[in-house]
């Protein structure tokens, strides 16, 4: 058995980083596909269920979440052409679930959440999964005033008019309806509609699509919208954004209210009382999925209680309240052409199958990521061989094993680089780790693209017109070698290159200016230290507030036992591994350099708490400890820092609260020797509301 092959439980903290570098590479092709160009190349279910393993490891090692981590983003950015929109309430994705133990996981982590007696029910609230584009639409007064795509689930693109020629969107809402609404739907084509559509682009030699999925999309993001107009699409509505001037007790409450105005709500939908509810409605749509009208790839469940939706709140792309129950995936017959080996942004190497290429559920499949030697080794994995490629939840898409036939015994069993392919550095494999290293450094080409790849990340500086492709041909051409040499770009060095001109030159100097100012998470995220993904980057940068502090704070704690050092164990979330890449990465010299030039040419805004008299807990430390009775301590840590406080792992002098349950030991002491404010339970509701 391999680390693929087993529960993520059982994985090493280098088994999982090998992973989750692979994870990261197959998805990251597939958001602008998906999201911006409308012709994806793995189908939804596929992405889904890739982001689900990855934020199932990343939840057994949060301190190896990876800056480029798919849990950390959603969707892709808008595409130029249509004017943005800012979603006054964001537009989440949503976990996944592959099986009914995953279900019946996902109902236990709410009642622990939410600390729930055994035998308090929990209600959901389930209704088919459309497989089509996710809108928003806003009525104001009763009005239906703009229209948005999902987008990067922050900003979406404006398809007002395009939107009003639906038939099943209201342009204005009953008397009484509230005075600001959202109403978030999925919009889709149905099988028959889809089937003729392409006859009719067939026949006028036009474009035709891969699926209703693409068609829908394709459709509603005409430029034109008379074009849209003579598609047909529709729309299921499940959702609901911002809201002023009404509430609803239950979501199932919410669904019979759009009903009630006119709003086509998926007559699939309803209310589970327990999981062999949930259980019989998977099974039942799943049987009745082909002779559906339309597509849908699995079951969503939804808390239906809105209160408990509230108190659960969400996580970096997903609501806590939320699941998608998905449907089993496909297998193909394939061959491998051959194995090529990738070098990543820390050196990690990591092998990849090239497939003749399959179809797999619908979609075309030529790559397929095998994860390390051992991965190789254990399947016996050659050149030529006839493989079994599986497109499902746990990896996708992956070499579930190959046919050990006469050919195959008389091919060579695949033998494993042990040096970098790219710079010809050793490739090392430390005792205990899954993966080989380069250990090139800065010297391996490779190694210095993804790094600069990841600086002009989503997450990190998101330089817009400088992705991927831009990066490698600006690096093999001398432009740029090193994060700050982007910043010092000149117009005419972009102008006259091929396929460049005035007004793409124009684009990317702007979109270099507008990073000139940068949010120190981002900062701190885009230098690419070693374990220090998107959430680790916002808690350091919450703690220190400003760049200046954060590095003088990284110097003193290089010192052991100094009280910098003491200080950054007591962040809640770092660990000694983590405390040990952060000051490796002050001890280089070159990291050094590259901070000090990019400081030169860039401001680095500092953290900016909430308002004190907006929160209680602005900018302030608290620590929990003991047992807390009416709330799980995950609530509470999820309340504090929604309301801007930090929250420490360990007693200091700069503790401000101290959250005292019962059982409180040596933390309660040492607050109370500090004279530190130490407030129990009640005392604590009291503050937070």
């Amino acid at each position: 058995m391999t680390c693929r092959d087993r529960p993520v439980e059982s994985l090493t903290s280098d088994e999982a980083e090998t992973e989750l570098a692979a994870l990261a590479a197959e998805i990251a092709t597939h958001d602008k596909a998906y999201h911006r160009d409308d012709a994806p190349t793995i189908s939804d279910a596929d992405y889904d269920a890739l982001v689900t393993r990855n934020a199932a490891i990343e939840a057994r090692f949060p301190l190896l979440a990876r800056p480029d981590s798919p849990s950390r983003r959603i969707g892709a950015a808008p595409a130029a052409g249509f004017a943005k929109v800012t979603h006054a309430v964001p537009m989440l994705s949503l976990g996944n679930a592959f099986g009914d133990d995953e279900v019946t996981e996902f109902v236990a982590r709410v009642r622990r959440f939410l600390g729930l007696d055994p035998d308090e029910p929990v209600v959901l609230l389930a209704e088919p999964k459309i497989d089509g584009l996710s809108i928003s639409l806003r009525y104001e007064n009763g009005v239906f005033v703009r229209g948005a795509t999902r987008g990067d689930g922050t900003t979406g693109e404006d398809v007002t008019a395009n939107l009003r020629t639906v038939d099943d969107i209201l342009g204005t809402l009953p008397g009484g309806a509230p005075e600001i609404l959202e109403i978030r739907g999925e919009v889709y084509m149905s099988k028959g509609d889809f089937a003729d559509l392409n006859a009719r682009q067939a026949k006028a030699g036009g474009k035709t699509f891969a699926n209703p999925r693409n068609a829908a999309a394709g459709s509603l993001r005409q430029k034109d919208p008379a074009v849209t107009a003579e598609r047909p699409l529709g729309m299921f509505a499940y959702a609901w954004g911002e809201v002023v001037g009404a509430a609803w007790a239950t979501h199932g409450d919410y669904l019979e209210t759009l009903q009630e105005w006119g709003f086509r709500v998926n007559p699939d939908s309803r209310r589970c009382a327990d999981l062999s509810e949930t259980t019989a409605l998977y099974r039942d749509l799943e049987n009745r999925r082909a002779s559906l009208p339309y597509d849908i790839d699995g079951v969503v469940y939804k808390v239906d209680r809105v209160d408990w939706q509230k108190r659960l709140g969400q996580v970096a792309r997903a609501p806590r309240w939320a699941i998608a129950h998905k449907f089993s995936a496909e297998r193909a017959t394939t061959t491998v052409e051959a194995i090529e080996v990738q070098v990543g942004r820390t050196g990690t190497l990591t092998p990849v199958a090239r497939l003749a290429p399959v179809t797999v559920g619908g979609v075309v499949v030529s790559r397929a990521t095998l994860h390390n030697e051992d991965y190789i080794a254990d399947r016996d994995i050659r050149v030529g061989d006839t493989a079994i490629v599986q497109r499902a939840g746990d990896v996708i898409p992956q070499v579930v094993e190959v046919v050990i036939d006469d050919a195959h015994t008389k091919r060579p069993a695949y033998r494993f680089p042990t040096e970098c392919p790219r710079c010809g550095s050793d490739a090392v494999r430390e005792a205990g780790a899954a993966a080989r290293r380069c250990v090139g450094g800065l010297v391996c080409p490779a190694q210095a693209v993804e790094r600069l790849k990841h600086f002009v990340s989503r997450d990190a500086f998101d330089i817009e017109g400088l992705g991927a492709k831009q990066i490698e041909t600006f690096r093999e051409d001398g432009l740029i070698c090193a994060p700050p040499d982007i910043f010092d770009l000149q117009w005419d060095e972009l102008a006259w290159r091929r396929g460049w001109g005035e007004k793409s030159a124009d684009n990317l100097m702007a979109a270099i200016a507008e990073r000139r100012t940068i949010p120190l998470d981002r900062f701190i995220l885009a230098l690419g230290i070693r374990q220090v993904g998107q959430a680790t980057a916002r808690v350091l940068a919450r703690h220190y507030g400003n760049l200046a502090s954060w590095r003088d704070a990284m110097d003193a704690a290089r010192v052991v036992g100094s009280e910098a050092r003491q200080d950054l164990a007591g962040i809640d979330g770092i660990g000694p591994s983590m405390i040990d890449d952060l000051i490796a990465f002050f001890g280089e010299g070159r990291n050094r350099e590259i901070m000090e030039a990019l400081t030169e040419r860039l401001t680095v805004a500092d953290v900016t708490a909430p308002p004190a008299d907006e929160s209680p807990l602005a900018g302030k430390t608290v620590v929990f400890t003991g047992t807390l009775e009416t709330m799980t301590r995950a609530e509470a840590k999820a309340t504090a820092e929604a309301l801007g406080a930090k929250v420490a792992g360990s007693i200091s002098a700069r503790t401000d609260i101290v959250v005292a349950g019962p059982g409180a030991g040596s933390k309660l002491r040492k607050a109370r020797d500090l004279g530190l404010d130490v407030l129990d339970e009640t005392g604590w509701r009291d503050l937070v509301g």
